[in-house]
């Protein structure tokens, strides 16, 4: 199932790298962690628990880059099934 494509919109800026940051995404909590570009790689998408962390789904994304540059040539996003994260 892709991605919400509001959703996969936010995923495609960049962040803070090497940061975990958690966020709302129509009334669902979202986590996702982003690696030394910035870009988001991993995402928890669910429901926060007491203790902070995303029972759900967890997502991974797949980046392909222009030879010899850090531009993207490509990403998806895969889901690796249920987590209580």
């Amino acid at each position: 199932m892709p991605l919400h494509p509001e959703l996969d919109k936010k995923l495609s800026r960049l962040y803070e790298p090497r940061t975990s940051i958690d966020d709302v995404f129509k009334g669902y909590d979202i986590t996702f962690v982003t690696n030394e570009h910035g870009e988001p790689v991993t995402l928890f998408f669910g429901k926060r628990r007491p203790d902070g962390l995303i029972a759900g789904e967890r997502y991974t994304r797949t980046i392909k880059r222009q030879p010899d540059s850090p531009q993207v040539r490509a990403s998806h996003w895969d889901n690796q099934g249920k987590t209580r994260r």
